[in-house]
């Protein structure tokens, strides 16, 4: 009876993995029928920019699905058999994705144009308390995780070369398209100097400079618009500050009289709200848009409603 059991079980896993397999290559061949290169993207802001410039020219997928925080992701073997068949792949880099070279060393799929979207930018490296200072241009396949910031694609102006890069790989990939790609492209960064410069006139009106944040996510926007970072954890959302470190950040809070702390959509507020309530400030949200919930996915949110959903709340906390 064991044994028939365990031999009913081996057959529902082959069937699984034989769907699984069957599912992967039916998408792909529909792909090819329909003439769209299949494009992988790793994480949320790198598929919204590959989706603004691709359109309905590409067979788009995201990487990391929605609610998984991009941090501490790890891909799975149908991903990898997905892969197989992809004609491009998407990710940000500098150690976003510390899976990528693994995986990428492990595929046989030698068409597949890849592109590190942060390659050729001038890179972040973290200070005290989260304050940052330009200090490296990136080169590509240069990991160098928790030395510098990876959320590249919070400064709209650095964001306008990540897209230039997507652009640049979709036309190596389908050139057919090469004038379609480069179109959507100008349209796309009009809107990310658009951004910029609705960030610029805001925030150079704002009273106050510092921003508590869960993680120090927000380096390059800070940078961008003269604010100053202070981080209650690390690079990672998973790093937790030690007792001195809360002892300093709450002194300084409390020396600076700031009224707010902002957490995130994908991580626990608790070590916020703990904070929050030694110093009796409130808490507000500050997405840094590198995975977007299922509930963002449905609303229909992008990374532009995003930012300046942001930005209200940068306005909101710097003229309290």
């Amino acid at each position: 009876m064991k044994i028939k059991t365990l031999s009913m079980l081996l057959l529902v896993a082959v069937l699984t993995a034989a769907g699984c397999t069957y599912s992967s290559n039916k998408q792909a061949r529909i792909a090819e029928e329909q003439n769209k290169p299949i494009v992988y993207a790793s994480i949320y802001p790198m598929y919204d920019f590959t989706k603004n410039i691709g359109r309905d020219r590409i067979d788009l997928r995201m990487v990391v699905p929605p609610g998984a925080e991009p941090h501490d992701w790890e891909p799975t073997a149908r991903l990898m058999a997905q892969m197989e068949e992809a004609d491009v792949f998407i990710y940000n880099g500098v150690g976003m994705e510390l899976w990528v070279d693994n995986m990428l060393a492990s595929l046989a799929n030698e068409k597949l144009v890849v592109v590190e979207a942060s390659a050729g930018i001038p890179l972040l490296k973290l200070g005290e308390h989260g304050h940052s200072s330009e200090v490296h241009t990136h080169e590509p396949h240069e990991h160098e995780y928790g030395s510098y910031d990876p959320h590249v694609w919070l400064d709209p102006v650095r964001a306008v070369k990540q897209a230039q890069n997507i652009m640049d790989a979709l036309i190596w990939a389908d050139r057919s398209n090469a004038v379609f790609y480069q179109a959507n492209f100008k349209e796309f960064s009009d809107k990310l100097t658009a951004l910029d410069t609705l960030y610029k006139d805001t925030l150079s009106q704002a009273e106050r400079k510092e921003i508590v944040v869960a993680h120090a996510a927000f380096g390059y926007l800070a940078d961008r618009y003269g604010l100053v970072q202070i981080s209650v954890n690390g690079l990672s959302p998973q790093q937790e500050p030690s007792a001195a470190q809360l002892v300093r950040i709450t002194q300084l809070l409390r020396e600076k009289n700031i009224k707010h702390i902002l957490f995130e959509t994908l991580t626990s507020p608790k070590l916020a709200e703990v904070l929050a309530n030694e110093v009796k400030a409130n808490i507000e949200i500050l997405n840094p848009i590198g995975g977007l919930t299922q509930q963002e996915m449905q609303q229909g949110k992008d990374y532009l409603i995003l930012m300046e959903e942001n930005l209200d709340t940068l306005k909101k906390v710097l003229d309290e």
